[in-house]
C-alpha cells in the first residue's frame, strides 16, 4: 500500500480540466501537430500520435477537427512551428516541479515560467536539477473498487513492471514506456479501463505539504497550469 490522497488529487485535476476544455483542446492540438510532424499521420505507425488522438477523443474533440489537425501537420500548409521545452524548478517546501511546454516563442515562455515560480514562492532550477527524482514510465490508474487481483494478474502477464495499491484504494500500474500500449490494450481487453493512462514523469518520492503550505503549492501549480504554453506539469508534492 502507498500514498494517501491520490484519488482526491486526480479528481481535482480532472475537475480543473473540465472547467477549461478550450485550453485542454489547445494543448491536445499542439501535441497532435508535433507528433504528426515528427513521425507522420499514420496512427498505426506513430504511437505518440495515437495517444494524442486518444486524449482528444477523451476530451470530446470532434473527429473532423482531429483529422483536420493531422492533415494540417503532415501537409505542406504553412503554420506555426512549435518546439518542446522542459523547465525544472522548486515549489513550496522544496517540492520538485517539472513543467513541459510547447511554444513558438521560447523567450516568452521561459520568462512566464520564471515569473510564475518566483511570484508564488518557487524558483527556477537548472536543467537536470529535479528530473532525476522522477521516473519516465507508462502509468495507468484505476478507481477505488477495481479488483486488485484482476488488475495485477492481467497487467503483470502483459509485461507491466509493477502494480501499486494506494491507501485510498487507487490501483496504479507502472510500465516501461515501450510496453505501455501492450499493457493498456491487455487491460482493456479484460474489461479493465483506466481512469487515466499516459506516458508520464512519476515522482519517486513525495514531500508532504499541509495547511498554508499546501494551499500555496496548489496556487503555484494552478498558475503554472494556466500559462498558455504549458502542456504538462509533474511534481512530487503530496497535498
Amino acid at each position: 500500500m502507498a500514498g494517501h490522497s491520490k484519488w482526491a488529487n486526480i479528481q481535482h485535476r480532472k475537475g480543473r480540466q473540465d472547467e477549461k476544455r478550450g485550453k485542454v483542446w489547445t494543448r491536445i492540438i499542439r501535441e497532435i501537430t508535433v507528433a504528426a510532424r515528427a513521425a507522420g499521420g499514420d496512427l498505426g505507425m506513430n504511437p505518440r500520435l495515437r495517444l494524442a488522438v486518444e486524449r482528444a477523443k477523451a476530451a470530446n474533440m470532434p473527429a473532423d477537427r482531429i483529422k483536420y489537425n493531422i492533415d494540417k501537420a503532415t501537409g505542406n500548409q504553412e503554420g506555426v512551428s512549435y518546439e518542446e521545452i522542459r523547465y525544472e524548478g522548486y515549489g513550496i517546501g522544496g517540492a520538485a516541479i517539472i513543467i513541459d511546454t510547447m511554444t513558438d516563442n521560447r523567450v516568452r515562455t521561459v520568462a512566464e515560467v520564471r515569473h510564475a515560480l518566483s511570484k508564488h514562492g518557487g524558483n527556477m532550477g537548472a536543467e537536470g536539477s529535479v528530473a532525476f527524482q522522477f521516473q519516465h514510465c507508462g502509468q495507468l490508474i484505476f478507481a477505488p473498487g477495481t479488483s486488485e487481483d484482476r488488475v495485477m494478474e492481467v497487467a503483470l502477464e502483459a509485461g507491466a513492471d509493477d502494480v501499486v495499491t494506494h491507501d485510498d484504494g487507487v490501483i496504479e500500474v507502472l510500465t516501461a514506456t515501450g510496453d505501455f500500449e501492450a499493457v493498456k490494450n491487455a487491460l482493456q481487453a479484460a474489461g479493465l479501463v483506466a481512469e487515466e493512462a499516459a506516458i508520464t514523469m512519476r515522482a519517486q518520492n513525495t514531500i508532504e505539504l499541509e495547511g498554508e503550505d499546501a494551499l500555496r503549492m496548489q496556487k503555484l501549480l494552478d498558475v503554472l497550469e494556466d500559462l498558455d504554453d504549458t502542456q504538462e506539469i509533474f511534481h512530487n508534492a503530496a497535498l
